[in-house]
């Protein structure tokens, strides 16, 4: 889900990166890295692929999260940045060639970015711990409403660049729809569990919704970056809440039975929209097991760290694949991505490029 990690609770540089380990004894461990890079358009590859070559072209470096999971432990971290490739213009580790002015302005739209969407979440998370600190389920309803939203937004705009002939992003519709199915079932568990009882709650969920709809449109068009960084920032937080909610509450949740939504999404029928938004993992390699609301929460929560995952993979333009689209393609013959459909980055970036075009074409 999402709930807001930086909109409710991220550091200052949205580059917090959390090793929750455990579910019931251990604590989350929370560790300042660098600040972000963002990469070029290459394809982002999945760890469980071999290595292939990459784009002759220049590359910058990436600061990935990769999701690692064992049976009982739930790893966030940060990937290494990807070496130069031969014959590519950058530096020894894939940088562009030093260009003082670009670069400063880079670095200082991308801290301008953080700023914004860190005093977003922080601002919602004390809203929330404001109005629901000793109100779980109500607080998850809340949540999960809000959650939902980011990936219609970004399918909204997407579509519109469709209709103006900008770039077709077949993979990241597929994406981002299979992110708010996943959203909607935690949804669906929240009111199953009466988590929408009162009215105040479902009054407040769904204005914030309609909100952050508007707001999220706007700032992808702009910004995808922006918007997925955002994003990011709320997934952080959802996860954060459900680790420190699963170990207060494990001996409690055990003893509860999974709801019946929960029951028939995790472990029932066609999965394929559970495998697809987890973009680092190969289809049908995490099938989980539901016993108990304890069972139910754990997965909801490692569900939020592939959607901080996907967030921060998307930050690097042009980078998601949908995961079955490997299964079709052997391992030694994966295509290079279709750089004519992620040349332009935003609505702003895509109307300069159309301008630039039109007068080459009359040169």
């Amino acid at each position: 889900m999402a709930a807001v990690s930086m909109m409710f609770g991220v550091s200052a540089s949205s580059h917090a990166s959390f090793t929750p380990k455990g579910i019931g004894n251990s604590s989350a461990l929370f560790t300042s890295k660098s600040s972000f890079r963002f990469s070029s358009p290459i394809c982002f590859q999945p760890s469980f692929w071999p290595s292939r070559r990459f784009l002759s072209r220049e590359l910058y470096r990436v600061k990935a999260t990769v999701i690692q999971e064992t049976e009982d432990q739930v790893v966030i971290e940060e990937s290494s940045p990807p070496k130069s490739s031969p014959g590519s213009g950058g530096g020894s580790n894939g940088e562009p060639p030093d260009n003082t002015s670009s670069n400063g302005l880079e670095k200082w739209v991308i801290k301008l970015e953080q700023s914004v969407n860190i005093f977003l979440t922080d601002t919602v998370i004390k809203m929330l711990d404001t109005l629901y600190h000793d109100r779980n389920y109500a607080r998850f309803f809340v949540l999960e409403t809000i959650a939902r939203v980011p990936y219609f937004a970004f399918m909204s705009v997407l579509h519109m660049y469709e209709s103006f002939g900008w770039w077709r992003r077949a993979d990241y519709l597929k994406v981002h729809f299979a992110e708010s199915w996943n959203e909607m079932h935690h949804l669906l568990i929240m009111e199953e569990l009466g988590g929408n009882a009162w009215w105040f709650d479902r009054f407040l969920a769904q204005h914030i919704a309609i909100f952050y709809y508007l707001m999220t449109v706007f700032m992808y068009a702009l910004s995808p970056r922006m918007a997925y960084h955002f994003s990011e920032c709320v997934e952080n937080h959802a996860f954060e809440t459900y680790d420190k909610f699963i170990k207060a509450q494990a001996d409690e949740l055990m003893k509860l039975p999974a709801p019946k939504v929960a029951v028939k999404y995790y472990t029932e029928g066609d999965l394929y929209l559970f495998d697809e938004f987890q973009t680092s993992r190969l289809p049908n390699t995490r099938r989980p097991k539901i016993d108990n609301l304890y069972d139910v929460f754990v997965n909801i929560r490692d569900d939020e760290a592939e959607h901080c995952k996907t967030m921060k993979a998307c930050q690097t333009h042009g980078s998601i694949r949908s995961p079955h689209s490997y299964l079709d393609e052997s391992s030694e013959d994966i295509p290079e991505c279709d750089l004519s459909q992620a040349d332009c980055e935003g609505i702003v970036d895509c109307l300069k490029k159309s301008v630039s075009d039109s007068q080459v074409i009359r040169g």
